[in-house]
């Protein structure tokens, strides 16, 4: 829902709302924000709010010194957990240069553009999640221990399972912000847990991961405990992963899950380093369950990618990426990548050992793969390539 300035200054007085909080991402999807008074709303908007460019990764080439936050009022919600009175809003910003024109490297920008696109081309994508996560205990000083919060396993419950107030408490949380939680459960890994979110359009879906993290963080520290997203946080136990459920139908209502599926299979070797940014990634898919396969039935179990025919909506299901990826050029990546399987109406093969045969075995093969990639050079800007290559 957008609101208009008004509506917006007529909810932040209902609130008692003393601080507007104005949130966007780096080129990684880490979250950066800024805090304004309620009497800057109007120059945010009009405007857009400065901020130092070169200080934030992946935007230092960029050739001026302030770019410019301006709110997207749809993004609108209390954060739940600061006090009643003198309360926070937090909005979602897109980033702007000094002539207002949309920041190329702003991975929401980027995924505007790749939405608007789909859409001319007569096709509607939808996301859902899961993501997975590890909870850890903190010492005296409120630093991270390699202690999990507890040993239960897969779908075990309380108390063995000593996460379930945090989840119920995280999923409340979000679901308070405009968001829709579908599941949770503990996963398989000590202290590992799991939350899942129903589809939606693409940009709330990747707003609604960037919340979700700052909510899991937030919440767990409340709780005298760490929240870990990373690929591997315990080398011998069942990584981390962020599962991607894709649903589309083209404007006509048919269903063309088979030939998204088949783009990214085409194209996951370019785009590995961005659903996998770390080296810590490439540990992951050779751990426990192994990423090896691609399978178009219904068997998801260590298939990196799935074709789902269910009953009411089929689904792709990628397994590949991890937490740590940005959310915004993930889902840019997976529609252009479909797009390009429905253009050229490819085909998925059936249940095949895969191994060896798509996923990159390390990051400095998956940039190599990037450097060589017109796919990608045709959707993100010169300075986040080079931003990701040089992170090797």
């Amino acid at each position: 829902m957008s609101y208009t300035e008004s509506e917006i200054m007529e909810y932040i007085e209902e609130e008692d709302a003393k601080f507007i909080r104005l949130v966007f991402r780096d080129a990684y999807g880490i979250q950066k924000n800024i805090s304004v008074m309620p009497s800057e709303i109007h120059k945010a908007f009009a405007e857009g709010i400065p901020i130092n460019a070169k200080a934030i990764r992946g935007f230092e080439e960029y050739e001026c010194a302030s770019l410019y936050l301006k709110p997207d009022p749809s993004t609108m919600a209390v954060l739940p957990w600061r006090p009643d009175s003198g309360r926070v809003v937090r909005m979602i910003c897109n980033l702007f240069t000094a002539d207002g024109k949309p920041y190329e490297a702003d991975s929401r920008n980027i995924l505007i553009k790749a939405i608007e696109t789909a859409k001319e081309k007569g096709i509607e994508f939808k996301f859902g999640s899961e993501m997975e996560f590890y909870l850890f205990k903190l010492n005296d000083e409120g630093q991270p221990t390699s202690e999990p919060h507890d040993n239960a396993g897969y779908l075990d419950i309380a108390p063995l399972d000593r996460g379930e107030n945090i989840r119920r408490e995280i999923c409340l949380t979000i679901e308070e912000m405009g968001f829709t939680p579908e599941r949770s459960h503990h996963e398989s890994g000590p202290g590992q847990n799991e939350i899942d979110f129903h589809y939606g359009k693409p940009l709330k879906a990747a707003d609604q991961l960037t919340t979700f993290k700052m909510v899991v963080s937030t919440i767990a520290d409340r709780y005298g405990l760490y929240a870990d997203f990373s690929p591997v946080p315990i080398p011998d136990k069942p990584g981390n992963g962020y599962h991607v459920n894709i649903y589309a139908q083209d404007k006509d209502g048919n269903d063309v899950s088979t030939y998204i599926a088949a783009g990214i299979i085409d194209k996951i070797k370019d785009i590995t380093l961005f659903l996998n940014p770390t080296e810590y990634s490439y540990r992951r898919f050779d751990a426990h369950k192994m990423l090896n396969q691609v399978n178009s039935s219904q068997s998801g179990g260590s298939e990196w990618i799935t074709v789902d025919d269910g009953t009411k909506a089929n689904r792709v299901e990628l397994r590949s990426p991890d937490a740590l990826c940005n959310p915004y050029i993930a889902y840019t990546f997976l529609i252009y990548a479909g797009l390009y399987g429905i253009e050229n109406k490819l085909s998925v093969p059936d249940t095949v050992d895969l191994s060896g045969d798509f996923l990159p075995k390390t990051r400095e093969e998956a940039a190599e793969y990037v450097k060589e990639s017109e796919f990608v050079k045709s959707i993100l800007p010169e300075s986040i390539i080079d931003s990701y290559l040089n992170q090797l």
